[in-house]
């Protein structure tokens, strides 16, 4: 084999970089093995990340819209009512004529609802005071429709067919005012 003759500048220049090269590898072995090299970055675990013993990746007390709960209310068209209407109802002037051999009685009907109009099947009774054993001398009955927010008056009577009757006590019940919607 042959060998070329390097001229003395560039055999000088060689060996220099031959010299740099295996000191920048020297350097690096000895900075790898003492751990300096390629050092890898520290990395904190943030604190709010769920762990990873979760076995769902959701929570819902975490997530502002699962507290929402929607409310219904009834519209006003849907209002609700008691059939039994005898709070709407109220009563005055309980009488007898004797000439007329009749009870009477003054009976009124309000109508609470704002938007239906109801038909009350009304009775009357005339009952006997004393004793008060459940005994009726009368009945009236009668279906009278209020409109909504109304207050209808009217004269409940009862007709006794004796001719004369003595004396006695009585007094004025209204036993039924079944109510229902028109």
């Amino acid at each position: 084999m042959m060998q070329r003759a390097c001229p003395d500048g560039l055999e000088g220049g060689r060996r220099g970089i031959r010299t740099v090269v295996a000191a920048g590898l020297a350097l690096a072995t000895v900075a790898t093995v003492g751990g300096c090299a390629f050092a890898r970055p520290r990395v904190k675990v943030p604190v709010y990340l769920p762990s990873p013993s979760s076995s769902s990746g959701y929570d819902a007390s975490s997530d502002p819209s699962s507290a929402y709960e929607p409310t219904y209310s009834p519209s006003p068209t849907q209002e609700t009512y008691d059939p039994d209407g005898r709070s709407d109802v109220s009563g005055s002037n309980c009488a007898f004529s004797d000439s007329l051999r009749q009870f009477t009685y003054t009976v009124s009907i309000t109508n609470p609802s704002t938007t239906d109009s109801f038909s009350y099947d009304m009775a009357v009774n005339w009952m006997k005071a004393k004793p008060a054993d459940g005994k009726a001398y009368g009945l009236h009955e009668r279906s009278i429709i209020v409109g909504p927010g109304d207050t209808e008056t009217y004269t409940a009577k009862y007709t006794v067919n004796q001719s004369s009757i003595g004396q006695f006590w009585y007094t004025c019940q209204i036993t039924r005012a079944h109510k229902t919607r028109m």
